[in-house]
């Protein structure tokens, strides 16, 4: 497969695929767009693996295959499309390879881990789940230096704190718990309460916490959008107050998430963009 048809399969997949937030929005430059598309392609590609397959031995089997992948890729032996074209992206932009691999590393994670003691352990499935992919793009726009980073990394724990939360239910269905048990302890909860789908007041107070939780993170990432090069604060921005914007949305149907998943819609994204635009949105 030419680079050509690989950037074109990547592309395709970025544009079929609905996420909370645009992967790419035309206000990132032109440059960065197709890396943009190749390293989603890499992620969407890693968590089908983890997620669509039906048994978690043969995930791990698939995401072995998705790492060795990565090995070619970064020997310049890719075969496969997405591999070809990141294989491209990470050597044009000297993107730390460590990165890819802690993703594969945290959806092999999902296999073997579904609950969480304590919030230190999640935080550290956030580290290799979440907070590689703001790094990488930092990268890709080569604004990565100490202070961006950490930012980044605040942002990106928090946004998947956040996501966490809005899909309680959802994960449920899977057998995951992310809520730490020592929180679930705390306030009183127990796994019969979650698979029953009623959002209980004990419930409602433990998702209350967790909520303010996340967003302590993604406020205190904020400042990220004012550190990084102006052609790619509109899009840093977008992330960061769509998390706050999901914070909220849970906060409005009153923490019920098991009854109901709360959703960015196009209204929202249209009055997030206007405010990352402007550079407004985040309060306190």
């Amino acid at each position: 497969m030419t680079l050509a048809e690989a950037e074109e399969y990547t592309r395709t997949l970025a544009h079929t695929h609905y996420e909370n937030f645009p992967v790419v929005t035309k206000l990132l430059p032109r440059d960065l767009r197709q890396p943009f598309y190749n390293v989603y392609a890499f992620c969407r590609w890693a968590d089908d693996l983890g997620d669509e397959v039906e048994s978690s031995e043969e995930s791990l089997s698939l995401l072995a295959w998705w790492r060795s992948g990565l090995e070619d890729c970064l020997n310049n032996r890719a075969q496969h499309p997405v591999y070809v074209a990141l294989g491209h992206t990470i050597r044009q932009r000297n993107v730390p390879p460590d990165l890819f691999h802690d993703l594969i590393s945290a959806f092999e994670r999902d296999q073997r881990q579904t609950r969480y003691e304590t919030f230190a352990d999640l935080q550290s499935y956030c580290v290799q789940s979440a907070n590689p992919v703001g790094r990488i793009l930092l990268h890709l726009a080569e604004a990565a230096n100490d202070e961006t980073l950490r930012l980044s990394d605040d942002v990106c724990t928090g946004l998947q704190l956040i996501n966490f939360w809005q899909d309680v239910h959802r994960d449920l269905q899977i057998g995951r718990v992310y809520l730490p048990q020592e929180d679930l302890n705390r306030y009183g909860v127990n796994e019969s309460d979650l698979a029953h789908g009623r959002s209980t007041p004990a419930f409602q107070r433990l998702l209350a916490f967790q909520v303010d939780r996340a967003e302590q993170l993604l406020l205190s990432g904020g400042p990220l959008g004012q550190r990084v090069p102006r052609n790619i604060r509109f899009d840093i921005r977008l992330f960061a107050l769509g998390g706050l914007h999901l914070c909220d949305k849970i906060r409005q149907i009153d923490y019920r998430v098991l009854e109901q998943r709360p959703k960015l819609s196009k209204a929202d994204l249209l009055s997030l963009a206007w405010k990352a635009t402007t550079g407004t949105g985040f309060r306190k």
